[in-house]
């Protein structure tokens, strides 16, 4: 089972409807963001995607990204979110680890700047994205975009009342479940065949799903896969050992870390599931971090320049 997308996710949406004013005459305000923090998020670029949404742009220098995130992050705790401003706001958070992932002599500068409280969960953000990159230290940049689909994926309700059942039948804690269905296909964005013929939400090798006791229904079937990902971690060892048998899912030490790490930061605060809900599918490509919206498709793998020609808006912002 080696899942075959790990230089692409390792895992929102444009225009930011952070919060509206009042309804009608009597009903109270809605809050609203400050205007300091609407202006610093309605900061986009570039073409819009066929969904209407820009490719958030962020800021290059330490400080500023860490204010930022701060802000981001802050405003993610809102209970009050719209499902556009919670969309908007985790695919901004996502692009702003995802920059800061690139520059470890920016931390010591980004901490700083973040609220005090803040600082550990941005840590560790940071920390699970440079375990991805440090699988792919070593290899080349791909030039071409593989045959992928990018789906909507199910409601983020529905997607953890699947995770609670696989935990309820097997003993694999929910959070394991969602944290590696993120990082195999942004939590069933991603469709195509991996390079190791891997299949499914959960990137299951169908040779695996065909094992005894572990595949039933459709790899295709994010509730089957999930429940079907628990079962195989459970004949890896995963009651007794479940690092050891998160190795069996890919044979990374990185891997296992960053996927431990997603885990603890959704048991520990649910908010983050739901971020982690509407982060992107985005590909590391020669012409940068390339964003795939819901809606993208090739049949064929396309060179990145093609790809570009046909979809603008994927680019990152001119900086």
């Amino acid at each position: 089972m080696l899942p075959g997308i790990r230089r692409t996710f390792i895992a929102g949406l444009g225009a930011v409807t952070l919060l509206t004013a009042c309804g009608a005459s009597g009903d109270p305000p809605t809050p609203q963001a400050p205007p300091s923090t609407r202006a610093a998020l309605d900061d986009q670029a570039g073409p819009p995607a066929p969904n209407g949404r820009r490719y958030p742009r962020v800021p290059e220098l330490p400080t500023p990204l860490g204010r930022q995130l701060g802000q981001v992050e802050e405003a993610l705790a809102s209970d009050d979110l719209t499902p556009e401003g919670l969309a908007a706001l985790a695919h901004r958070q996502q692009v702003l680890y995802r920059r800061w992932s690139l520059r470890p002599e920016w931390d010591s500068t980004v901490l700083a700047a973040l609220p005090a409280q803040l600082r550990p969960r941005a840590e560790r953000q940071v920390g699970a994205r440079r375990e991805f990159l440090a699988m792919h230290r070593r290899a080349p940049v791909a030039e071409r975009l593989p045959a992928w689909r990018i789906l909507t994926p199910l409601p983020a309700d529905q997607l953890q009342a699947a995770y609670r059942r696989a935990e309820k039948a097997t003993g694999i804690d929910w959070a394991t479940l969602a944290a590696i269905n993120l990082v195999e296909t942004g939590m069933g964005r991603l469709q195509g065949l991996s390079v190791a013929g891997a299949r499914g939400p959960m990137q299951f090798l169908p040779s695996t799903w065909a094992e005894t006791g572990i595949g039933k229904g459709s790899i295709d079937n994010p509730e089957d896969a999930i429940a079907a990902a628990g079962r195989y971690l459970v004949r890896r060892g995963g009651r007794q050992n479940l690092p050891q048998a998160i190795w069996g899912y890919n044979n990374s030490w990185h891997y296992v870390r960053a996927v431990q790490t997603y885990a603890d930061l959704m048991r520990d605060d649910p908010r983050a599931f739901r971020a982690f809900h509407a982060w992107q599918i985005h590909y590391a490509s020669p012409s940068g971090d390339l964003w795939l919206p819901e809606g993208t498709e090739h049949l064929q793998p396309l060179p990145v320049a093609e790809h570009l020609r046909q979809a603008p808006w994927s680019a990152p912002p001119a900086r």
